[in-house]
């Protein structure tokens, strides 16, 4: 405690902070200070509630061996002084016998003779107090299901029984029954029972958290997996990193391990870590502990036993590891139950779960779907897989002449053979043949950068592909091949003039890639002696130079000299039969006419290139060229076709090595084609796979924007739970948690996730995520107005939960911010809200300071018409009158509310056929209908407003507007 409690007003305050705060170890220290302050007081009662507080602290911070000690010492002055019990604390401490009953179950060491002597206890006191015995029933029957007794007889003892005001709640109740079910076999019937809770019609402290855990599998066996991918999420957000409800945390890892989904089982335990710390239960830990090893023995099962694991701490753990030392502790706890017990029910359970084999090969459970293989440590790079894999010689002489023969066609699995070389080259023991028709080490060394150097450039790593290819050409030259040293030259030319530079211009771009041109051709006529393949990259080098020089300043009179170099480079690739540059140079020509605006000859371009691919080839150009029709189509607005293409090059591309075909875009695309046909959900899907994919090659930031994309999307699409899990397991990445990302990107994540959790009805977390980012974004020196708008958005949501100075400090923050990047409509939205928010909270007492909310909104709304704003939505004057209206309305100052709508009305005039106001005016009609026939009572002149307004809108085609002014006139003629 930050200060000594001196009076019981303080201490009274004090339990009430502490019952805010989250479960856990803070609440439960602070509880026991507080019990400790308690006592000084003469008085017994401050001293029963601290003890209460701390009972609850240890009953939901899973520390069941100190609850039932603080309910003796409660029980004790409900004894000595029954008096100082009134009806609610006399309810409180009868309800806690159960709480008593659930401790002592969980405790092994506690002897079963004990247990039941409880409940004998329990059932006398009840009855002394003329209590209902149906609470003691329940205890009987969850005593006999945890033993592993018969439980039909105590389930009907119970069930049969009439609830009373100490029953447990109706969710906590129709778990209970569902599980009798579900333990009967009787899956269907569980489920039907489990209804109420699992629609959330009934909710508690711990449901429907506790009961969606245990539907998940009962919903698999019935076939309704997609149902059970709901609940999961949704369920799993309610339990996580809970110690009270590990048992449920750990039957989510096992609804993973069972539906295909280990790699997310493993990114759940890691976010669970702490459980294996904090959970003081052994009834708990044992069913935690069960869930982890049913997902532990899965992964090891799948052969990925060395993977790393989160268990206990002091240790680094493989999953193999933690799953032998998760299996002891188990299986010692499963022990220790049964001997108290005198059954093997715990033991059987157990075993039940460890051998259920899995539900379902595969659910999708997220919006980023990842194997094992996804999570393993980063490893060498090895040959890119492709699903037709070209045999790859394993002799060194003929690995090396295949290796270069393919990367003279330009063909894909010339990487996985490169790959292997680089792998051969690498060993220790490594001997280059003597072959001069392999040419010397120096030779190979240089085509291994060579390689590598394109494979930097097609990851836009410019920097790093420049200087490849150039220490590429210094070993060619020193092995004698000019013509590889010239290509080489030219590579590094190309990718140098490629790397962003900071406040270059367009012109300075242009000119150095005219310059690299130039230096090209000078290459290419200083190269004597080029073999045709070599010859043919040059000229390609030339022809793609001009071509970025035409992207980067689409100008008419660069459009020419491209055509040029590509007439050129196909004439020469037609005279020496090279399919591949024939292609580059026909796809060159395509790409030239859509960058200088003649999308149709670019179609008719591209439609001539895939009827020669299909007949000639190469097949592996056919995933490029169509998704270069499918962009063209986008841009001739054709999402169907360009749909089509898409597909069957995403279809094409799977046949060839996966980093050789820019797969990322292809999914990007088909995104957008998806979104232009009304397709969302697929769209999504589009995202996520390009983003994953960005992310397996290492771009991150780009993977981490279009995963971005991608959660604001589902938001949109009202898949709020799938957004917050997308966000949690972006958040949870390691870079990210460590602060290593982007700041600004990894504050777009989390601000789009306390939106979600907003919408998921989270307020409670969504308020800390804003406030969060408010005192982050503060500091955005460079970017205040997105301060501006999280201040706003933080201030908003704290009235929505009635702490309107927190609000007052956020909103006050976001003027200070707009001051310096306007924000006007965000702001005015902002301020007329919360107006609304403290006057319909708290009526006239808050009128003031709502009033003074809208002053600034009408601060607002000079500044912007000073400053010639436009809004995007409503007027922000005529927005401002009528909450001016509204908020009087709700202070009970009628006709300071009738005057400021009259005042709306004027602003926005009477709509006309066309005009898009007519339902903000039909509102501010029937807003002043009400003031002034309801409130100020005189329905005359609210009822000639009423009826003009209506006829006023039928007139002018906007009927729809009029059914609430036609209420609210026959509600004024009825109690005329």
């Amino acid at each position: 405690m930050p200060t000594a409690i001196q009076t019981t007003d303080e201490l009274y305050q004090a339990l009430q902070d502490n019952d805010q705060r989250p479960y856990g170890r803070t609440r439960t220290v602070t509880a026991e200070e507080l019990v400790d302050a308690a006592e000084q007081f003469e008085e017994p009662v401050p001293l029963v509630h601290a003890l209460l507080e701390l009972q609850e602290a240890y009953t939901y911070g899973s520390e069941p061996r100190k609850s039932p000690v603080v309910f003796a010492r409660l029980l004790t002055l409900f004894d000595e002084q029954p008096d100082v019990f009134d009806e609610r604390l006399r309810h409180m401490l009868f309800w806690r016998f159960k709480w008593v009953g659930h401790a002592l179950r969980q405790l092994p060491e506690i002897p079963l003779a004990s247990l039941r002597q409880w409940l004998t206890e329990m059932r006398d006191r009840y009855e002394k107090a003329g209590l209902g015995l149906q609470p003691y029933y329940s205890q009987a029957y969850q005593l006999a299901a945890h033993v592993g007794e018969d439980t039909t007889p105590a389930y009907e003892l119970w069930a049969g029984r009439s609830r009373t005001r100490l029953s447990d709640c109706e969710a906590c109740e129709i778990c209970e029954r569902a599980l009798f079910h579900l333990a009967a076999g009787d899956d269907e019937r569980a489920l039907r029972t489990w209804e109420p809770v699992l629609n959330g019609k009934e909710s508690c402290q711990e449901e429907p958290a506790r009961s969606l855990s245990y539907a998940l599998l009962p919903l698999l066996r019935t076939g309704a997996a997609d149902r059970a991918r709901e609940l999961h999420l949704v369920g799993y957000r309610g339990c996580r990193r809970n110690p009270s409800m590990s048992g449920e945390v750990g039957r989510h890892l096992e609804f993973c391990a069972l539906t295909g989904n280990e790699a997310r089982g493993l990114e759940l335990l890691a976010e669970n870590r702490n459980l294996f710390d904090e959970v003081d239960s052994p009834l708990d830990q044992l069913d935690f502990l069960t869930g982890v090893e049913v997902l532990l023995q899965r992964v090891e099962h799948l052969g990925h036993g060395e993977l790393p694991a989160a268990g206990y701490a002091g240790r680094t753990w493989t999953v193999s590891g933690l799953r032998a030392e998760v299996r002891g502790r188990a299986d010692d706890l499963a022990a220790r139950f049964d001997a108290r017990n005198g059954t093997s029910t715990h033991t059987d359970r157990r075993r039940t779960r460890l051998d259920r084999a899995p539900l379902l090969d595969a659910l999708e459970l997220t919006l980023r779907p990842r194997g094992l293989d996804d999570v393993a440590p980063a490893a060498p790079v090895t040959a890119p897989v492709s699903r037709t894999t070209t045999a790859v010689p394993d002799a060194l002489p003929e690995l090396i002449v295949q290796a270069r023969k393919w990367e003279e066609e330009g063909h894909p699995e010339a990487q996985t053979c490169f790959a292997r070389l680089r792998t051969l080259v690498a060993a220790r023991d490594y001997t280059h043949p003597d072959d001069p028709a392999l040419g010397p080490l120096l030779r190979l060394r240089a085509d291994l950068l060579a390689d590598e150097a394109t494979r930097a450039g097609n990851n836009d790593e410019f920097a790093e592909a420049a200087a490849l290819h150039e220490e590429a050409a210094a070993l060619y030259e020193d092995a004698a091949e000019p013509g590889h040293a010239a290509v080489a030259r030219a590579c590094a030319l190309l990718a140098a003039a490629q790397i962003p530079a900071q406040d270059a211009e367009t012109e300075g771009k242009a000119a150095a890639l005219t310059g690299v041109h130039a230096s090209v051709v000078r290459l290419h006529e200083e190269t004597t002696g080029l073999p045709p393949h070599l010859e043919a990259r040059l000229l390609r080098l030339r022809a793609t130079a001009l071509g970025l020089r035409l992207q980067t300043t689409g100008s008419k009179e660069h459009v020419a000299p491209v055509f040029a170099e590509t007439d050129l480079l196909h004439a020469f690739a037609t005279r020496h039969d090279l399919a591949g540059q024939i292609s580059g140079a026909l796809m060159l020509r395509a790409s030239t006419h859509a960058i200088s605006g003649d999308l149709p000859a670019a179609i008719t371009e591209i439609d001539a290139l895939l009827d020669r691919l299909k007949a000639h080839g190469p097949a592996w150009h056919l995933p490029r060229t169509l998704g270069l029709r499918g962009r063209l189509q986008l841009a001739l607005r054709d999402p169907e076709a360009a749909h089509t293409d898409l597909t069957e090059a995403l279809r094409q591309a799977a046949d060839w090595p996966a980093d050789t075909i820019d797969i990322t875009r292809l999914h990007g695309d088909l995104a957008e084609a998806c979104m232009h046909l009304g397709r969302p959900g697929e769209a999504l899907r589009h995202l996520t796979r390009s983003a994953e994919t960005d992310l397996r090659r290492g771009n991150r930031i780009d993977a981490f924007c279009t995963y971005s994309n991608a959660a604001q999307l589902s938001l949109d699409l009202d898949r709020v739970e799938d957004c917050i899990a997308l966000l949690d397991s972006l958040l949870a990445e390691p870079d990210v948690a460590a602060g290593e990302l982007d700041d600004r990107l990894t504050a777009q994540l989390r601000l789009t996730r306390a939106r979600a959790l907003r919408a998921g009805e989270d307020v409670k977390a969504a308020t800390a995520e804003f406030a969060a980012l408010a005192a982050e974004s503060a500091g955005w020196d460079d970017d205040p107005g997105s301060h501006a708008m999280i201040a706003a958005e933080t201030a908003v949501l704290l009235g929505e939960s009635g702490e309107f100075g927190p609000a007052r400090e956020a909103a006050d923050q976001a003027i200070a911010a707009h001051a310096r990047d306007p924000r006007y409509e965000l702001l005015s939205n902002c301020l007329r809200e919360l107006a609304r928010l403290q006057a319909q909270q708290e009526g006239a007492e808050g009128l003031a300071d709502a009033r003074a909310f809208l002053a600034d909104a009408g601060r607002i709304a000079d500044e912007a018409r000073a400053a010639g704003y436009e809004p995007r939505g409503r007027s922000l004057d005529s927005a401002l009158a009528y909450e001016h209206g509204r908020v009087n309305a709700y202070a009970g100052e009628y006709e300071d509310a009738l005057a400021a709508l009259e005042k709306a009305l004027a602003l926005l005039g009477e709509p006309g056929p066309e005009d898009d106001r007519a339902g903000e005016w039909a509102e501010c009609v029937r807003l002043a209908g009400a003031v002034e026939g309801l409130y100020l009572e005189r329905p005359a002149p609210a009822l000639t407003r009423l009826d003009a307004a209506v006829s006023h809108l039928t007139a002018v085609g906007h009927t729809g507007e009029t059914a609430p002014l036609t209420s609210l006139a026959a509600r004024l003629r009825d109690e005329e």
